[in-house]
Order: C-alpha cells, then sequence, then structure tokens
C-alpha cells in the first residue's frame, strides 16, 4: 500500500470525505510551473538578442561568453543564501520579490547603452532569479506526498525548456515585430513584475494558511507527511559527503550541458547552420518543448513505476542512466549530421532525453530533512550555476580558439558522461525506508 492509499485510507475511518478534497497544491505548482516559464524567457532573451547586440556593440567571441556567464555569478553566489532565507522565512515571500525583482532587471537591460551596463543588468537578473527553484523544492516538501514529489519537482523543472522554447519564439518575434530589441526587453520585464503580485496573492507557506483548501486535501497532507518522516541520507553535516557529493558532480555535469544549449544554441543554429532570426526561434522552440515534454516523461514514469512496487533507486538511476547515455551519443553523432533539419530533429531528441535530469530537483524533498530542503537545493543549484558561469566563457573561448563548434559538442558529450557517473553514484537506501 503507498503512502497516499495508507493516507486515505486513515482518512476513510476517520469520515473524511476523499473525493470532495481539493487541489490546491496542483495549482499551486501550476503557478510556479509558470514563474518558471517566465523565468527562462527572460533568462533567455539576450541568447536570442545577441547575434542583433553583438553586431550593434561590435562584441567579440569571448566577450559574449562572458555577458552571458554574468548572469549565474550572482545566480550561483546566492543559491546557499537564498535557500537559507527560503528555510528561514519561507518560499511565499522570497518568490513574490525575486519576480518582480527580476522583472525589473530585466525591463533595465533594454536601455543598456554598452557592454558594461548590459553586464550589470545581467548580474542584477541573475541574482533575483536566485530563490526561485529552490523555493520550488521547499513547496515540494511541504505540500506534496513523497508519492507525488517527483510530478512536483518535474512540472515546475518542465517550464524551463517550455520558457525556453517561447523565449525563442517571443522574444524573436517581438524584435521583428517592434523592430528594437531594447523594447523587447522591456516589455517581457513589466510582463514579469505583474507575475510578482500574483504569486504573493495565491501562494501559501502553510497549507493550513490557505483558503481554498479544504478538511479533505489538509488532511491527506498531514497524513502523507506524516507517513514519511525518517532519517535522512542528506543532512546538515554530510553536504560534502557520499550521496550529496553525486548530485553535485550530476547536477554540475548536466547543467553544463542544459546552459551551454541554453546560452550558445541560438548562435550555434545561426552559425553553424545557417539560420535567420526567425528560423532560429522556430528552431529553438522545436528543441526546447521535447525538453519539456522529456521533463514531464519523467516525473510521470518515475512515480508510476514507485507506486507500483519498483523500487526508487533502480527507477530513478535506470531513468538517468540510459537517458543520459542517450544524451552522450547523440553529441557525438551531431557533427556527422550535415542537414539543419535533421540536425534539429537530433537536438530535440538530446534535450528530451536530458530533461530527464528534472529528476533531480525530487532529491532534495526525498532525502534531505524537511528543515534543511531550501539550503539543500539551493547547494544542489549552486552546482549547477556554477556551470553556468562557466559553460559560456569555455564555449566562446574553444569558439575564438578553434573557429567551429566541434570541439564544444564533444566537451557537451563529454558532460554527459559524467552526469551518468555522478547520477548512477546517488544513495536511495535510506529513502527506500520511507516506503
Amino acid at each position: 500500500m503507498t503512502e497516499l492509499d495508507q493516507a486515505h485510507a486513515g482518512l476513510a475511518r476517520d469520515g473524511i470525505a476523499i473525493r470532495s478534497a481539493s487541489t490546491v497544491r496542483w495549482r499551486i505548482f501550476g503557478i510556479i510551473f509558470l514563474l518558471v516559464v517566465i523565468n527562462l524567457i527572460d533568462r533567455v532573451t539576450l541568447s536570442i538578442a545577441m547575434p542583433t547586440i553583438a553586431k550593434e556593440f561590435a562584441i567579440e567571441p569571448a566577450m559574449q561568453g562572458l555577458l552571458l556567464s554574468a548572469f549565474f555569478w550572482s545566480y550561483a553566489l546566492l543559491q546557499i543564501p537564498g535557500g537559507w532565507l527560503i528555510d528561514r522565512f519561507g518560499p511565499r515571500v522570497l518568490i513574490a520579490g525575486a519576480t518582480i525583482g527580476w522583472g525589473f532587471f530585466q525591463a533595465v537591460a533594454g536601455v543598456a547603452t554598452g557592454g558594461v551596463s548590459l553586464l550589470l543588468s545581467r548580474i542584477g537578473l541573475g541574482a533575483a532569479e536566485a530563490p526561485l527553484f529552490p523555493a520550488g523544492a521547499k513547496l515540494n516538501s511541504i505540500w506534496l506526498s513523497s508519492q507525488e514529489r517527483a510530478r512536483g519537482a518535474v512540472l515546475v523543472d518542465s517550464g524551463a525548456p517550455l520558457g525556453a522554447a517561447f523565449g525563442g519564439v517571443i522574444i524573436a518575434s517581438l524584435i521583428l515585430s517592434l523592430g528594437s530589441w531594447r523594447t523587447a526587453f522591456v516589455v517581457a520585464g513589466l510582463a514579469t513584475m505583474l507575475l510578482g503580485a500574483l504569486a504573493w496573492w495565491y501562494l501559501r507557506d502553510n497549507p493550513a494558511d490557505h483558503p481554498g483548501v479544504n478538511a479533505g486535501e489538509l488532511a491527506a497532507i498531514k497524513s502523507a507527511a506524516s507517513a514519511s518522516q525518517v532519517a535522512p541520507v542528506v543532512g546538515s553535516r554530510s553536504l560534502g559527503k557520499g550521496s550529496f557529493a553525486a548530485i553535485l558532480l550530476g547536477r554540475m555535469s548536466w547543467a553544463m550541458i542544459n546552459f551551454g544549449l541554453l546560452t550558445w544554441g541560438p548562435s550555434y543554429l545561426a552559425q553553424a547552420r545557417g539560420f535567420d532570426l526567425k528560423q532560429m526561434g522556430g528552431a529553438t522552440f522545436a528543441i526546447f518543448l521535447a525538453g519539456m515534454f522529456g521533463s514531464l516523461t519523467s516525473g510521470f514514469l518515475v512515480d508510476w513505476l514507485h507506486a507500483r512496487g519498483f523500487a526508487r533507486g533502480v527507477v530513478y538511476k535506470w531513468a538517468l542512466g540510459l537517458t543520459g547515455l542517450g544524451v552522450m551519443l547523440s553529441f557525438l553523432a551531431l557533427p556527422q549530421i550535415a542537414d539543419p533539419i535533421a540536425a534539429v530533429a537530433l537536438l530535440s531528441a538530446t534535450l528530451f532525453l536530458l530533461y530527464f535530469g528534472s529528476l533531480y530537483w525530487s532529491l532534495p524533498a526525498i532525502l534531505a530533512p524537511k528543515d534543511r530542503v531550501g539550503i539543500v537545493g539551493g547547494a544542489m543549484n549552486f552546482a549547477g550555476s556554477a556551470s553556468g558561469i562557466a559553460i559560456p566563457i569555455i564555449t566562446g573561448l574553444i569558439l575564438q580558439a578553434t573557429g567551429a563548434y566541434l570541439m564544444v559538442l564533444y566537451f557537451f558529450a563529454a558532460c554527459a558522461a559524467l552526469y551518468v557517473v555522478g547520477s548512477l553514484l546517488i544513495d536511495f537506501k535510506q529513502a527506500e525506508a520511507r516506503r
């Protein structure tokens, strides 16, 4: 019998009608999903506009890499402090404030007068966006049972590829229709700030405080939470050892690929595959939309298999290991493909497999004590963000040294191999004790 089955059986004995239970928790995760979509749209605006901006400001590839990396300087630096603030003050205030803040810096980028002011706006954007994913992990631990956490995690993280997909189309369309990348940035920023108010209005740190949660849903959440109390694998004294070290390795390697494609992917399509701005936006949409479907597939597949008795560790390791291997082989094959459409199709398949890595966002809720989920999620995202700092610069230097993307693709293949190793080294033994 699963955790939720046990909870529902207990509620039935207490006379609570399960069928009438509200579903506020999934609406909350729907809002977080929307915010992640907007988060990535704002984040990729510079990547989409970079070919245009580079011409306007006469920026060389190495400097382009620096600009694309600047977002992650503050984003990475504030991950662990942001996680602590989430644990201390709750996710609601951090999410609402962060959304308004990053919308402001997105709009400010539209009035940049050169490389320095653009760089400063990107640093501000990274600082403001930092709390969102750790806050989502915190909400996962508060609102969902262990049988729902993989779905909750991938629902949130699937907003990232969807945002990157729509970001390519929306920003490219705004630039073409408005005739200015600056106006596109300002419009995106102002729209984001409005969503911060929505987040404050609907989100709650405690299910009991939400006016839409009825007795059935509240009792089910509390009962499932009580059933899942067990000694965790990751604690405050073991952040640098064992499973957490494996999580860091896997997340850093995964992020090298993800952020490499996010920052330099549009330029690869334009320079190596000959796409114009409109074609680049459409191809980016297709590639990252496939990533969204991969993310959603991973969560539902893992929860479905786990609910049917398969060991959590076995399911996670097979899912992450096999898809990571597929990503590695895809990057090795990509240089051999001459047709641009076939290359986009292979990149789409690659992103589908890569975004099984969204499962990593369920790990803090599964492996960490509830009062440490925010900081553990922040530390994990710090590892990924460190890759976000490095990979745009590394890619720019490789391009400047070789004049081609071949070695970049091989570097991504090596990162995929390390991602597989890290994923297979995670220890789920304590998590299995929850069943």
